[in-house]
This record gives C-alpha cells, structure tokens and sequence, in this order.
C-alpha cells in the first residue's frame, strides 16, 4: 500500500497540472493509487532494469522480416534468437498497434496489435529473452480509430479526447515540425472548430487539458507493462501541451505530465524506464531530464547529424566542441545514441551548433548522395529543412574528398565505433545492420521520403544474404556485431562510465572512457580522413592493446592510422 506521503506527492504534481475543482482531480488520484496497489499486490518483488556494457538497442518494425506464413512477430522472435540476442540485450518495437498511416504512428486502438503482425501473447514471449521497448503514441491518434468516432459523437471513450480551438486562439508563435496546413475547420455540435493536426491530416492531437486523456494513457502504459513492456518511448511528447499566444512546444505543463509518469513508474514492483522522442535544438532536449525527475533517457539527437558531417567534411572541429560541451549523466539518466532511424537524419539538432553556410554545404552533399527533405512551415518565413530522408549507407556513399566512395565502409564502420563507443546507450536501426542502401522502389510507390530508409525483408532472402560470406549484408552484418561483442566486454563502456573529449586536431575524434570502478579506460581515437595520419601517444597510453581486431602500428610512441581507422585502446589503471 502507497504511504500517505507518496499519495500527497502524487496529488501535488497532479493538481499542479490540472488546477480545477479538488473533488475531480481526487477521483482521478484515488483511481491511479488502485491501479498502482493492484499492480504491486500482483507483482510482490521487484524487478530492476539491469543496465550495464552489455546494454544495446535494435530498432525495427513489427514486420521488419516477414516470410508470409507465419505472424511476422514470430518471424522476428526467431530472426532475433538466430542472429541478435548474443550482441542486443534489447528491442524498440516501433508501434505494433492496428494503424491507418505513417507506419504505425496514426494509432487507431492502444490496446489491441495489428494481427497482420500478431498478438499479446508474441510480444510477451519475445520478453522472456530481452527487455522491449514501446512506443507510446501520446501526441496523437488517427482519425479513423475508435476514439475519433466517439469524439464526433459525444460518447466515451473520445469524448472531449482531441484538441480543437476556436478563432480566438493565437497561433501566431506555434513552432511546427511539419509544412501541412495545421488547423482544420469542422461543424463539431453546431459550433466552427478547428481540429488541430502536428503532424498530418490523418494524426489528430489528444486534448491533454482534458485529465481524462492523461488518464487513459497511464492505463495503457499499465497494459503495456502487463504485456512485457520495460522501455516507453514517449513520441513526440514535446508538443503535448497548447496554449494560445505561446509556441505550444515544451510547455511546463509537459514536463509537469512526464514527471507525473516517471514518479508512477518509480512506484511499481518492476523497473520501467522513460524516454522522451524530443527532435530539437539540443538545450531543449537536454531539458527533458529534468531534475533528474522527468525522461530515464533522451535521445542524443545531435550525435547523428554531427557524426555524418564529421566524416563527410573530414572535420572533427564541430563534433570536439560539441562533445566537451555535452553535459555528463548523472545517476539514472542515460543517452540514447544512434545514427539511423526509421525517419531521417534531424537537422534541428544541429541549430545553434552549426551556421546557415555549413548546413546549406552539409544538405547540398546529403542530396548527392540521394537524400529527399521533409520540411517544417515556419511563421512568416515559409519552410525549412526539417530532416534529411536517407539511409546512412548512401548518406556516408561519397564525399568531395572521396568521389568515386572508396572508403564508404570505413566511414560507415567508424561511425559506429564512436557512437557505440561514446556515453550512454548504443541502439542500432535494423536496416543498418545489414548496410541497406535508399529503397527508391517503395519510395516511387509511395511517395512518402521517409520510405526510403524503411525496407522490409523476406527472412529467406536476407538469410541467404548472411550465409554468403561475400554478400554486403553479411559484411556489413559481421562487422557491425563483431565491433558490438567486443563493446560488451568492456567495464569502460558502461552507459554511465566517464566521458572525457580529447583534443586531437580536426583530423580525428576521441574520447576517453573510464569504468565506474576505476580500473579500466579506454581511449577511442578515429582518424575522420580519407588519408593516413598519426598521432604521439602520451606515455599513459603507449603500452594499451587495441580491443578493435585490426592491425595498428605504433613507432617511438607515434600511432599511424590508416583512413577513417578507429583503435580503442584499453589500459588497466
């Protein structure tokens, strides 16, 4: 049984965001204490998270690889037990709910699986062998699911669920993510409301001023906890909150509503964690930590752009200074870092860290290599670039300093290396484990840019791939789990052991990585060139060994590296 204390802090930051009569908001604080004694009285002992070097990520569809004959869950299940479990302790499922567009993220029914994919009972016996995480489509939900029909209706579930506004509300300030007109006008009980749409016509935003809404989804959050669900990722959760005359992005009513859900997560008998999806300039996304009370986890979203304009320029400069100013983890908070993900490459991470002229170079190069944009409407100003829509195999194809692509593998390879090296947590997008190039087939059908990095694949096809020791994919495969192996063995590469950037020139990147107990570092170094360079070692370095299996040299305490080469060169304090 929750204490009275506990009970009180969960009024306070409840009433906090939902300022009305007392008696309705006790209703609803009184409903979430049952929901969390139930939970407990069932679930006596308590579950942790066990988070150490060996935790990773794999990004993917429910039917990322199918074989048209059984449910494509299944499929996965067995793919991942065959040719990922021994390098990912985890997955990120992206929605698996019953949808009407954009893959998944115009959720039509919380509660059930798209049975093209399967059911409960396949996402609760792939959690028997790793942690899962889900999304939760918190921002939106279609205009063809349930809720949205009840909304028209006035009945429950839907009733007074989605936002709308009337001439009144100034939108003057709103910052968009998308260039779709926002607001659309319909006849709702008599009276012109606008029903207000971030994302696409088809995704309609929840009225989160309505504390029945929030209800909702801290009742799916326990549903999706029940099914074997550890990891929530909170989607788009920075445009949760409207308020006219304001951006109606990162409202404090936001931040209110995560701390609300990480302290009720911190009360159950298993250890969830939270993540905020939060595509935006960086000191707005580092905010969604909080106090060390909001987000488990952010995405670094940074990391990914810089890495790509790092090695397509051949300058370090950017990504060094970003580094050293990152701040580091404190306790139980955790980066995220990846490279590739089923969108694009974000390019609103990069503002206040590079200028108009090397963003204007950066895109130019990205659209060589057979990027398309998805653009953002900006009040006043028309549009702007709002993601790069590519994979990360032609996104690292060619540069100016490599016309003809020569050392795209090497670029591709040492990318990993320092995202899986770097602080926090490493996830991996499925399709670049195998080195997927752009999918311009979907893409022409479709006409949806972000089809081009959302390939999916027959498992016969892709296995036969693997077996054949020339193939791309089993190169690319091999020496992406490879690189992962050796990352697990290492203390220094715990999410939460230190970070320090090192100041190696504009030809390389490096950081060092120090264990939490002191008695490991390893310093991961990458030559970000396309020609051979050296360094002088400091003499604490000189006798490490080179975890990575490649051969390096070293004369008179001078290491030579070999274009876009990485070491992690461990030694034992």
């Amino acid at each position: 049984m929750l204490s009275k204390q506990v009970q009180k802090i969960l009024k306070h930051i409840f009433d906090d965001i939902y300022k009305f009569h007392p008696y309705r908001n006790n209703l609803h604080i009184h409903e979430i204490i049952n929901l969390i004694n139930k939970f407990n009285k069932k679930n006596k002992k308590k579950k942790i998270f066990n988070l150490s070097e060996e935790t990773s990520l794999v990004i993917c569809y429910g039917n990322s690889v199918t074989d048209g004959k059984i449910k494509s869950l299944k499929v996965f299940n067995n793919f991942y037990k065959k040719y990922l479990r021994n390098v990912f302790s985890g997955i990120h499922f992206l929605p698996f709910y019953p949808s009407s567009s954009d893959s998944g993220f115009a959720v039509k029914d919380h509660y059930k699986i798209d049975p093209r994919l399967g059911s409960w009972t396949d996402v609760r016996n792939i959690s028997k062998n790793c942690s899962i995480m889900a999304d939760l489509v918190i921002n939106h939900s279609s205009s063809r699911g349930l809720w949205f029909a009840n909304f028209l209706k006035n009945k429950s579930p839907g009733k007074d669920y989605f936002f709308t506004v009337d001439k009144k509300f100034n939108t003057a300030k709103v910052v968009r993510p998308r260039e779709h007109k926002l607001l659309k006008k319909i006849k709702l009980f008599n009276q012109n409301r606008y029903l207000w749409r971030t994302f696409s016509d088809d995704q309609i935003d929840l009225n989160f001023q309505n504390p029945k809404v929030l209800m909702r989804m801290i009742k799916i959050i326990f549903n999706l906890i029940n099914h074997g669900v550890k990891v929530f990722r909170l989607d788009a959760i920075a445009y949760l909150w409207k308020e006219s005359g304001t951006k109606c992005i990162n409202h404090q009513n936001t931040h209110k509503i995560i701390k609300l859900i990480r302290y009720i997560c911190n009360l159950l008998n298993t250890e969830c964690i939270i993540i905020t999806e939060t595509n935006l300039p960086e000191k707005e996304n580092i905010s969604y930590f909080g106090k060390n009370d909001e987000a488990n986890w952010i995405y670094n979203f940074s990391l990914a752009p810089l890495l790509v304009y790092s090695f397509l320029f051949e300058d370090s400069n950017k990504l060094t200074k970003w580094s050293k100013n990152l701040p580091r983890l404190k306790n139980n908070n955790n980066y995220l870092n990846f490279i590739a993900s089923h969108d694009g490459i974000g390019m609103r991470p990069l503002e206040g860290i590079l200028d108009k002229s090397k963003q204007k170079k950066f895109l130019k190069l990205l659209k060589k290599n057979g990027a398309e944009f998805s653009f953002r409407k900006i009040q006043g100003k028309g549009k702007k670039v709002y993601e790069a829509n590519i994979t990360l195999f032609n996104a690292f194809k060619k540069t100016d300093h490599d016309n003809e692509g020569k050392f795209a593998f090497e670029r591709y390879m040492s990318a990993h290396c320092i995202m899986m090296g770097f602080e926090g947590i490493p996830a991996i997008y499925f399709n670049s484990i195998f080195g997927n190039s752009n999918d311009y087939s979907k893409f022409i059908i479709s006409g949806n840019k972000r089809d081009l990095n959302r390939y999916r694949w027959n498992k016969d096809k892709l296995e036969n791939h693997l077996r054949d020791e020339t193939s791309k994919q089993s190169k690319y495969y091999k020496s992406i789990t490879e690189i992962l192996s050796i990352r697990r063995k290492q203390r220094a590469f715990h999410p939460n052991a230190a970070r320090k950037t090192l100041s190696l020139g504009p030809s390389f990147f490096g950081i060092k990585r120090t264990s939490i107990n002191g008695k490991q570092s390893v310093y991961c170094i990458t030559n970000i060139t396309s020609s051979s360079k050296s360094i002088v070692l400091k003499k604490e370095v000189t006798n490490s060994k080179n975890l990575l299996n490649q051969n390096v040299t070293i004369k008179n305490s001078i290491l030579f590296f070999k274009p876009f080469q990485t070491v992690w060169l461990s030694k034992k304090n």
